[in-house]
């Protein structure tokens, strides 16, 4: 039996909707292709360790399994979900009636708990785009999933509850998250002020002018002459991000997987302060610090 399961490729900070076509009949071999890499190839034993813990098999028989498109390389270990219940699926486990109208996202543990993944927010912009009825995700994804309006967004424990999902052994449902309320209670929240900072008028001053002109600014000291001190609590005083900008804000952290299980939405302006050593090219003579802030960095 043929069946088709959805999932995504995250490219950049954009999604790819990924075709995972699971076809089960007569033989005894295993095929995968569509370019997946090493870590979805491993998919195999990690979905057939879960199915056992479930008290399910793998199939006996031959299974062969595609991502379409094939020019996209499928990397990662978030595949697992999506190929699992298409197998499932296609050897009548789990009923295939709604299986197409979801975007479906996890990796498995040996023992079917779905562990978190990278890149949730704009896989499920996505599914919203294409007109997906909703997505799965696991539980720990949840919040962040939900921040997408006119989505349902259900956040599973483990496989088993995706299987019981499908064959409406139980009722679930989807997680709910307020985006505006989120959005207006938690913005420009920090843990530090520019208050803080005693002295340093000259400074504070730059700083100042910097924030209000949308300028950049280099501190040269040495150790110690609170540079990033200084640097850390210019976010406090340039306007709160936008609706908007705290979205792509969002993906950006989404992607790069910086968001817990408790952020739905990243109100506050980021900070980060590399190394002055983090590359030939703006290392000079004298000691430095370089700090960066973008409204979605």
């Amino acid at each position: 039996m043929l069946v088709k399961t959805f999932a995504s490729a995250v490219t950049g900070i954009d999604a790819v909707t990924v075709t995972i076509e699971v076809n089960v009949s007569r033989g005894v071999q295993f095929f995968l292709v569509g370019l997946p890499d090493s870590a979805v190839r491993e998919s195999h034993q990690r979905i057939e360790s879960a199915l056992r813990a479930l008290n399910l098999h793998w199939p006996g028989k031959q299974v062969v399994i595609n991502m379409a498109p094939a020019d996209i390389r499928k990397e990662g270990s978030a595949y697992d979900l999506p190929l699992a219940l298409g197998i499932l699926a296609a050897d009548e486990k789990v009923s295939k009636a709604e299986i197409e109208s979801f975007v479906l996202m996890g990796e498995l543990s040996l023992d079917g708990t779905l562990q978190p993944v990278k890149g949730v927010l704009p896989i499920a912009l996505r599914a919203r785009e294409e007109g997906f009825k909703g997505v799965i995700v696991p539980l720990k994804n949840a919040r962040e999933a939900a921040v997408v309006g006119g989505l349902n967004v259900y956040g599973m424990e483990n496989l088993g509850d995706v299987v019981d999902f499908f064959n409406g052994n139980r009722k679930f449902f989807p997680v709910k998250v307020d985006l505006l309320e989120i959005f207006a209670s938690e913005a420009n929240k920090y843990d530090v002020d520019f208050s803080d900072v005693r002295g340093q008028e000259n400074v504070k001053r730059a700083l100042e002018v910097a924030a209000a002109g949308g300028h950049n600014i280099i501190m040269i000291g040495p150790p110690g002459a609170g540079k990033t001190m200084l640097a850390k609590r210019l976010p406090t005083i340039i306007p709160p991000l936008t609706l908007e900008e705290a979205l792509e804000t969002t993906k950006i952290h989404s992607v790069a997987g910086k968001i817990d299980d408790h952020t739905a939405l990243m109100t506050k302006r980021p900070f980060r302060s590399p190394h002055h050593t983090i590359s030939d090219e703006i290392v000079s003579n004298e000691p430095m610090e370089l700090f960066f802030f973008a409204n979605s960095f």
